[in-house]
């Protein structure tokens, strides 16, 4: 007996696009409501609008998910029950979440909600997926970056349904663990509202250019594959796409799952959606050439060769046709028009078309086909149902605010260190901190001597942290080196990913770093009732939301060098300090660590000012990260110093502490 079709997802932005995915031939929809969705700059969907769609849907015999799919601040968890109890109500077919927060709240609060876990969980491995069904998530939305051996290895184990990204734009950054956005401007990737710094011009040396600039997905070609491995839904990105867009990829997805001895034809009808050049990425090993050198979409289809009395003329054999939208991109700044051709001629490979705008078009500037209208789709549902559902009652809330709870004695301050190098162990006094979080690379775990005096005197005090990311393939190399770890007595870990508490033996202490995010007193609910011995509150967090917190036992990270990107993508930089600028003159460093590029600023964060003000508000656990600084005993000094008093360190900055996080 065969494998089961995958499902075909396709995403909508707005109404229009809803029409197109169905016309398409979608089996699913995704869409978002108006908040507490990872495309806030879409148009997205009222509440009377989802209620329309999901009625049209039925009509098809297909599904709607919606997306819930950020991290929620603390202030907003009433608001985000009003939506869970709306949604639940509404019978959506599934939600799809990143926030662990908002898990806590589905499962204890609403339980007729089906809950999918989104690509932003951080999902990569077999761990994440059996986590998420011990959990009762019923579906995972994978990682992007995955071989295709990983994932055969993960869809082998799974007993939940995967889903995988198989067309439309990339990030360069794995998916939850991008903070440059909300570094450079405070609108946070996992808010929403990220300003897609990947895809901006650096200076590298002495040379301006694209680093981080991704070509888009194109998983066409292993559709066959992904359908033997059983993978339940093939997701296609772009809610921020039009619906011209939506209709043509669904049409060639389609076509390929529905008749694969078609495939050539739906790779011909991929050539029209218009996006950026192709990449089949990890999947297909193809990443060499990923990088794209310019961040525009569309077909190039020549270069401005004359602009005169508001007509503008270009060399092209490409047949165009009144109506088609075309993007002109200025070379030497990147800037871009958009217009639609109106009353253009043809003579040979010659083609003239009106300009009425008042931008500068310069001989030599690119222009981009961007857009054809082949189908007209409705933009509004032709009735709009309402449902009674009002906000949940005031003492209903307040009873579950109650639940979120931890009760706690308060604790003495305590100060963590986290070191990324063992080198820094001949600098450190361990009488100096209560902590020691060592965070080092595979290799350097598997060398380490844990049987060492100087460390065995200090057992209770060391922790062990896990990466951001570990393979399929090496879950066995970190399942027998924190075997080998907890042998020689040591017992305290700190995780990068909530399913890594897997990998450790029954008596174990877990605790969680700030990559298991906590910016509500839910999450910090559920990583209680998971056994977190400890956790952080987020980097890039703001004070306001960290004063609105009930839950104040959590570490704050006072210093370090927040992970701006943190990616599978090998990046080229010249420079030879691997350093580049921003457009601003900012600094950033690329370093290297385990395979994965990671990018940081040229000078930490600091809140050593703040920690009196902190304190004041019950928190007691601080953190010290150490990590991508250089190892030198005068600057854990003055660090150390700076910290008693309640100084700033400098050169520093405060992320998005005191101007807010969007």
């Amino acid at each position: 007996m065969g494998k089961k079709k995958p499902e075909i997802l396709l995403p909508a932005g707005n109404t229009e696009s809803f029409f197109a995915a169905l016309k398409g031939g979608a089996d699913a929809i995704y869409l978002g409501l108006r908040s507490f969705n990872a495309r806030g700059r879409a148009s997205n969907f009222t509440e009377s609008q989802l209620l329309a769609a999901i009625k049209e849907v039925k009509k098809k015999n297909a599904k709607i998910y919606v997306t819930l799919n950020t991290v929620i601040k603390n202030n907003e968890l009433e608001a985000l029950l009003d939506v869970l109890a709306f949604l639940e109500k509404a019978q959506v077919d599934a939600i799809i979440i990143q926030d662990w927060g908002v898990y806590w709240l589905a499962k204890n609060q609403f339980p007729g909600l089906v809950v999918h876990a989104s690509t932003q969980m951080g999902n990569h491995n077999s761990l994440g997926v059996s986590l998420s069904e011990r959990l009762g998530i019923s579906r995972v939305i994978l990682a992007r970056e995955l071989t295709m051996k990983e994932l055969e290895g993960i869809a082998g184990k799974a007993k939940v349904e995967l889903e995988l990204f198989v067309h439309g734009a990339l990030c360069y950054s794995f998916s939850g663990l991008c903070f440059f956005s909300s570094y450079i401007g405070g609108r946070g990737a996992n808010r929403g509202l990220c300003a897609q710094p990947c895809r901006r011009i650096y200076k590298d040396d002495q040379d301006c250019k694209f680093l981080f600039n991704l070509k888009d997905n194109q998983q066409l070609s292993n559709v066959d594959r992904l359908k033997e491995l059983g993978i339940s839904s093939l997701k296609i990105e772009g809610r921020m796409k039009s619906a011209d867009y939506v209709y043509q990829v669904a049409k060639a997805y389609r076509l390929a799952v529905d008749q694969p001895n078609r495939q050539k034809e739906a790779e011909e009808m991929l050539r029209l959606d218009f996006g950026r050049a192709k990449i089949s990425y990890f999947l297909g090993k193809d990443v060499k050439e990923g990088i794209a050198e310019n961040s525009n979409t569309g077909i190039s289809i020549g270069f401005v060769k004359d602009v005169k009395k508001g007509l503008i003329s270009l060399n092209s054999n490409t047949e165009m046709q009144d109506g088609d939208r075309i993007r002109i991109r200025n070379v030497k700044n990147d800037s871009t028009v958009n217009l639609k051709l109106r009353d253009f001629q043809v003579e040979g490979d010659s083609i003239t078309f009106q300009f009425e705008g008042k931008e500068k078009i310069n001989v030599g500037d690119e222009i981009f086909w961007v857009g054809r209208r082949g189908e007209h789709f409705p933009s509004k549902f032709d009735q709009l149902p309402k449902m009674n559902v009002k906000p949940l009652p005031f003492g209903q809330k307040k009873a579950i605010r109650q639940k979120l709870i931890i009760k706690s004695r308060p604790s003495k301050p305590r100060l963590f260190v986290r070191v990324d190098d063992p080198d820094w162990l001949r600098k450190l006094r361990l009488d100096d901190v209560d902590g020691l979080v060592l965070s080092f690379t595979r290799k350097d775990l598997e060398k380490f001597d844990f049987n060492a005096r100087f460390i065995q005197q200090n057992k209770q005090k060391i922790y062990v942290e896990l990466p951001k990311f570990i393979s399929e393939e090496h879950i066995d190399e970190y399942r027998k080196i924190i075997q080998r770890i907890e042998r020689t007595g040591y017992t305290r870990f700190f995780v990068s990913h909530l399913s890594q508490k897997l990998l450790l033996g029954k008596d174990s202490q877990v605790s969680s770093n700030e990559h298991v995010y906590v910016y509500n007193d839910a999450a910090a609910k559920l990583l209680q009732q998971q056994q977190m011995r400890n956790f952080c509150y987020p980097m890039e967090n703001d004070f306001e939301n960290l004063k609105s917190m009930q839950n104040k036992q959590g570490i704050v990270l006072l210093h370090g060098y927040p992970e701006l990107f943190y990616s599978r993508m090998p990046v080229s930089v010249s420079d030879e300090e691997n350093q580049f600028k921003d457009d601003h003159g900012k600094t950033y460093q690329k370093t290297n660590k385990d395979g994965i590029t990671i990018v940081v600023p040229d000078a930490p964060v600091n809140l050593f000012q703040y920690k009196k003000q902190i304190m004041a508000l019950g928190f007691s656990n601080f953190m010290i990260d150490l990590s991508h600084e250089k190892t030198s005993k005068n600057i854990l000094k003055r660090l150390l110093t700076k910290y008693r008093f309640g100084e700033q360190y400098q050169p520093s900055s405060t992320f998005n502490f005191k101007k807010g996080l969007f």
